[in-house]
């Protein structure tokens, strides 16, 4: 459960010192995370799933602050390695380093950062983790010979593949990941935090301010004013509006026309 815990807050803490940071955004973020531990062949493979806001509320004043970059909050690389280095530091409090192989901190650590948009699609993404298990009794397609089969699509390719354990081996598989009793998987940080609600109430009251604000009017297009023929002369039998010129009268034969 500690590792567990230290996992999201690690990541939490990383991610809010960097957008503290005044050249990525100078700010405090509402951050959800999630915490998932497998794959989609039961793999253990604990992870951190995390919907940041593209903005945060300035300490100074306290003000709303968009991101600076429309597609950019912060650096995925230098998050990884703030990201690591907490993570070391939390298990060395923790009494817990020693137990970690040295190679591990020789990585580069994954840390995959993706603009969400509207962040709708993140949400119905994270909502299935929230309470579903590691392996829904759909996926299970037959229990023969003391053996266990069951599918899942492989995220690379997009095909359906299927694995097959013995029974044994399946339950320490699925058993692996049903968390702690008292657990929370599901955390809030920065401007979510049950300790910042004055901050999201200003945030909130902020962003519904400017979204319910009349769009400045668009600039109208000038038409030019029209250009005054010259006395006598013809106007265009077609339209009316344009006004022939004549440039110069060519006599009659001597070269075409």
């Amino acid at each position: 459960m500690r590792c567990y815990g230290l996992l999201m807050t690690a990541a939490a803490a990383a991610l809010l010192k960097l957008t503290a940071d005044p050249r990525y955004l100078g700010a405090r973020p509402g951050v959800l995370a999630v915490l998932h531990t497998w794959t989609r062949a039961l793999l253990y493979h604990p992870h951190v799933h995390m919907l940041v806001t593209a903005g945060g509320l300035r300490g100074t004043d306290r003000r709303w602050v968009p991101s600076k970059r429309a597609a950019f909050l912060v650096p995925g690389r230098v998050l990884s390695r703030l990201f690591r280095a907490k993570v070391r530091a939390g298990l060395r409090k923790a009494g817990l380093f020693d137990q970690v192989p040295l190679a591990v901190w020789r990585h580069e650590w994954v840390v995959h950062v993706q603009h969400a948009g509207t962040g709708e699609k993140v949400l119905d993404y994270l909502a299935r983790y929230v309470f579903r298990i590691a392996l829904v009794n759909s996926r299970l397609e037959r229990f023969e010979d003391g053996q266990v089969t069951f599918r899942y699509r492989d995220g690379r390719t997009g095909t359906m593949r299927r694995c097959t354990l013995d029974a044994v081996a399946f339950l320490g598989r699925f058993l692996q990941h049903v968390l702690p009793q008292g657990f929370s998987k599901v955390r809030h940080y920065g401007l979510f935090s049950p300790s910042r609600r004055d901050l999201l109430a200003d945030a909130r009251e902020q962003l519904l301010a400017a979204s319910a604000s009349p769009p400045p009017p668009a600039p109208r297009s000038i038409a030019p004013a029209p250009v005054p023929a010259p006395e006598h002369s013809p106007r265009c039998s077609a339209c009316g509006i344009g006004v022939l010129h004549v440039i110069e009268t060519l006599p009659p034969g001597g070269r075409s026309p």
